[in-house]
């Protein structure tokens, strides 16, 4: 190990080149290149391969990171993107889209000891797209055909993994999904510059090849009930996720070019896979040569930043009432932004919006950093007469997703959920009050990141698999 491992004191940190920044913000490609197999193996190497792998223990998925990373030091690149996808379902899409920088790279060791992360994220995108590439990642192939069958509500994250494994255990699976592609916000909430969409559709299609069956634009509680499905599947999973955009309540709220960050991401996404978008081609949800203002500081106002940048805006200003250190979003991503042309308004916060039938400014107030909230983090006040205006023609709110009303939308008041909306599940089942119902991902645990849908889609899947043996076992003994 000591001949291939430990080159951190000899080699330095490197990342994958970024394209550079009048290319990239010139089209909707992803930013950063590949490695080369040269590069990705030194980098591996630099591991210390811990006795205790915090990398491993911050990973949600608990990924074997010094495994693989020790394997494509070796050159054994099939056998290090078969133990990623023992413990993943999506480690290319995890790779390119993980906040690498809050999760395993931010807690590695020598990171910690001052010599710079190891390269995690880039080589885990190397290892998987190389997998690709060579062919080595196969559709399901199911040895012995269990005749039971699983209803999955949603094709994000959360249900895609669930079906995976129950599908590699035997069952039966059909997932139903209200949009016209799979994928869920993989395909229409998160830009091209970050995940380009092949590398969702070509994961999607393996499944189907898996023989995993996609009923899309099925909007239950409208094309079919949840009862009708529970009569037609022995179990199911709801894994919707959660879309119902956080409101701000302002003055002028009602006025025209103010959208939920979801409505301008989308348009954007379906116009780069080819679809006619009337409403972009108008140009009511085109940036192009306007003053765009996006207020949130996550990581979806920052997707909402870059797209207007690459639509050609003629400003685009971000606005967040804390500093650029308590931003919660991704820190490599609020850089890329700045990078690329994005205005920050730190510590400042909307007051209203002003315009006669649409916006045409924006009246914003300077904020100061007080005593920690309960979070930790200083709570933002307001500084006395400090309001000025901003020159706004869209204005876009970035502030996080809610639950939609799921026990009203599926027409089935038996549904729980908690005072937040989301649903309530056993903790240790993951199923929800009616029995044979479970749920995972942010429908349940709020919004949250892709990896933790593809951990709770994954324990689903387990909790699932048991109740179906237990319901086989119990007919058979009343038989």
């Amino acid at each position: 190990m000591t001949e291939k491992m430990l080159k951190f004191t000899e080699l330095e940190q490197q990342t994958p080149k970024k394209r550079k920044v009048e290319n990239r913000v010139s089209d909707f490609e992803e930013v950063y290149d590949e490695f080369i197999n040269e590069k990705a193996k030194q980098q591996s190497s630099r591991c210390s391969q811990c006795g205790v792998p915090f990398c491993q223990v911050h990973c949600p998925l608990h990924n074997n990171i010094p495994d693989w990373l020790k394997l494509t030091a070796e050159g054994r690149l099939q056998e290090a993107s078969e133990l990623a996808h023992s413990t993943n379902n999506m480690p290319e899409i995890c790779g390119r889209i993980c906040p690498q920088d809050r999760l395993c790279e931010g807690n590695c060791v020598i990171e910690q000891s001052g010599h710079g992360t190891v390269t995690i994220g880039s080589v885990e995108k190397y290892i998987t797209d190389t997998a690709w590439d060579e062919g080595w990642i196969k559709p399901i192939k199911v040895t012995k055909e269990i005749d039971q069958s699983v209803g999955i509500i949603g094709s994000g994250p959360a249900g895609l993994a669930c079906a995976e494994e129950l599908r590699k255990a035997g069952y039966k699976i059909s997932i139903y999904d209200r949009y016209d592609r799979a994928g869920g916000l993989l395909i229409y909430g998160i830009p091209n510059f970050k995940l380009e969409k092949f590398v969702v559709e070509r994961r999607t299609k393996l499944l189907k090849e898996g023989g995993i069956e996609f009923n899309q634009n099925i909007d239950v509680g409208k094309n079919i009930t949840l009862e009708e499905l529970q009569e037609k599947h022995d179990a199911i999973l709801i894994a919707t996720g959660v879309y119902k955009p956080r409101e701000i309540d302002l003055p002028g709220n009602n006025l025209k070019n103010i959208f939920p960050a979801m409505e301008f991401l989308t348009a954007s996404n379906r116009k780069g896979l080819g679809d006619k978008v009337q409403d972009f081609d108008n140009g009511k949800l085109n940036a192009e040569n306007k003053n765009i203002v996006v207020i949130g500081g996550g990581d979806t106002a920052m997707d909402c930043v870059r797209t207007a940048i690459r639509q050609n805006a003629k400003s685009v200003k971000c606005l967040y009432r804390r500093d650029k250190e308590n931003m919660p979003g991704s820190a490599r991503e609020v850089n890329n932004a700045e990078e690329e042309g994005v205005e920050f308004l730190w510590l400042t916060n909307p007051k209203e919006f002003i315009g006669s039938e649409k916006i045409s400014s924006l009246k914003i107030e300077k904020m100061q950093l007080g005593e920690p909230d309960s979070s930790g983090r200083k709570t933002p006040e307001p500084i006395t007469n400090s309001t000025f205006e901003i020159k706004t023609d869209i204005a876009i709110k970035a502030l996080g997703f809610d639950p939609e009303d799921l026990p009203n939308m599926f027409n089935n008041n038996n549904l729980s959920v908690s005072k937040w909306g989301t649903l309530k599940v056993d903790r240790d089942t993951m199923q929800t009050n009616i029995p044979g119902v479970f749920a995972a991902g942010d429908i349940v645990r709020g919004a949250s990141l892709v990896v933790w849908a593809i951990k709770d889609g994954r324990d689903a899947s387990l909790s699932i698999k048991k109740y179906l043996e237990f319901k086989k076992q119990k007919k058979i003994k009343a038989a």
